[in-house]
């Protein structure tokens, strides 16, 4: 049995796989496998692993399931208690996974543990330092764009980023992994939302570090597919994980933020877009309503904190309101 699986998941992505497998290949004192789950590529990326990397498991899905389900076949195959995923247009450093393994060894209580990301470009600058989301339903990465020197200390996050993070296998298999109606974006959060309510927390490892290029699969960073798929996908979010009372209290500010994120996407040119992805998210609330979470007593202090921290985290994004 190794000491961490590394799940890698691909589409069309020949242009940066080598870089990744290359650097996650170099990784001293850490016995780790890796796996590569590839959505359908038609790009030569199969052909290419199994001629330059035949030390990867390759798994190979039909067609293009989407995130969710690629990293659930990889978790699935996994043979080992630790499954770091990882984008495939990263390059890690090398002690990348230690460092990993040893934060989430720590506490019994860290569901998932979150490298430091950052800009493959400028490489002294954040990509990601943990991800938080508000009580006016947003999402953000903290610290992009900033010296990664501003944020050098391990901290409790609201949720890890999948594109580079480590989480048990066991905990994984518990909560039913990732919820594949997301398809892609936001998958995570959700993920780390379940986790919070069942009483587990997750971490920032700034010492784990990964250099991310971004958005090398949608094309952008702000684009109609993923604007669409983003913006079904918070409403999902927040029908699954939010009680109906607590969804009541927030409906004010949430409204709010809907508005303010429309009238921004409209700006953009990508107003259809968002107005098309609040109905599909709608679509996926009627659609599994067996995937919300059931409140119970149990889960009162989690709901009650997760609450605190959603309005806490709105002074994250007073520099862009």
């Amino acid at each position: 049995m190794s000491d961490v699986s590394i799940v890698i998941p691909n589409y069309n992505g020949i242009s940066c796989l080598g870089a990744c497998l290359r650097s996650v290949s170099e990784q001293p004192g850490v016995s780790a496998e890796v796996i590569v789950v590839d959505n359908g590529s038609t790009d030569g990326s199969r052909e290419y692993i199994r001629e330059h990397f035949q030390e990867c498991v390759l798994i190979c899905l039909d067609r293009n399931y989407g995130f969710c389900r690629a990293v659930n076949e990889g978790i699935r195959r996994a043979d080992s208690p630790y499954v770091i995923l990882l984008n495939n247009d990263t390059e890690v450093q090398p002690d990348f996974a230690r460092q990993l393994l040893y934060a989430i060894r720590e506490d019994a209580d860290r569901f998932s543990c979150a490298a430091q990301m950052l800009q493959y470009g400028e490489r002294t600058l954040l990509d990601n330092a943990g991800d938080f989301y508000c009580a006016l339903g947003w999402g953000i990465a903290d610290g992009r764009g900033k010296p990664a020197g501003r944020y050098p200390v391990g901290r409790e996050i609201f949720s890890s980023c999948a594109g580079a993070a480590i989480y048990r296998k066991e905990l994984l298999e518990e909560l039913g992994g990732f919820d594949e109606a997301h398809f892609a974006y936001l998958e995570d959060m959700d993920l780390s939302w379940r986790a919070k309510i069942h009483g587990y927390y997750h971490w920032y490892v700034p010492q784990a570090k990964v250099f991310h290029i971004g958005s090398a699969t949608s094309g952008s960073r702000h684009n109609a597919f993923k604007v669409l798929h983003s913006a079904g996908n918070n409403v999902y979010l927040i029908y699954k994980n939010m009680p109906f009372l607590q969804i009541l209290l927030n409906a004010p500010l949430l409204l709010a933020g809907f508005g303010i994120k429309y009238l921004f996407f409209a700006g953009k040119g990508l107003g259809r877009a968002y107005r098309q992805g609040l109905m599909r998210g709608f679509r996926l609330c009627a659609g599994h309503p067996d995937r919300r979470i059931r409140p119970c007593m149990g889960h009162v202090p989690a709901y009650l904190k997760i609450q605190l921290e959603l309005w806490k985290n709105i002074l994250l994004f007073l520099p862009w309101l």
